[in-house]
């Protein structure tokens, strides 16, 4: 299987950690209220869906980014992948990002 690394072009999945659930770049405030219940969900229940599904792979014998791979998981096709970091980037409210008012 080869990924499309947004820096680097195709590589070999072999070069990669698979690292679970993309959803886990959306971290709960550990600060909010019930954020015990919120952290449990996000540490123990996992969706494992038959389909397209967004996940976390880590180029480890790379040059060791993180990136969310958009992949059929009946298929396993890889529809896209791009760095975690403009991913959670894009998630952030404009105030977090930095971005002037």
């Amino acid at each position: 299987m080869l990924i499309p690394h947004p820096l680097l072009g195709l590589r070999d999945a072999q070069e990669f950690s698979y690292l679970g659930d993309a959803s886990l770049l959306d971290r709960p405030d550990g600060l909010a209220e019930k954020a015990g219940d919120a952290f449990f969900s996000y540490v123990y229940l996992r969706e494992n869906p038959a389909g397209v599904h967004r996940e976390l792979w880590f180029h480890e014998q790379g040059d060791r980014s993180w990136l969310v791979v958009t992949r059929n998981t009946v298929t396993h096709e890889i529809l896209g992948a791009e760095l975690a970091r403009d991913v959670a980037l894009r998630s952030r409210s404009p105030r977090e990002r930095g971005d002037p008012a």
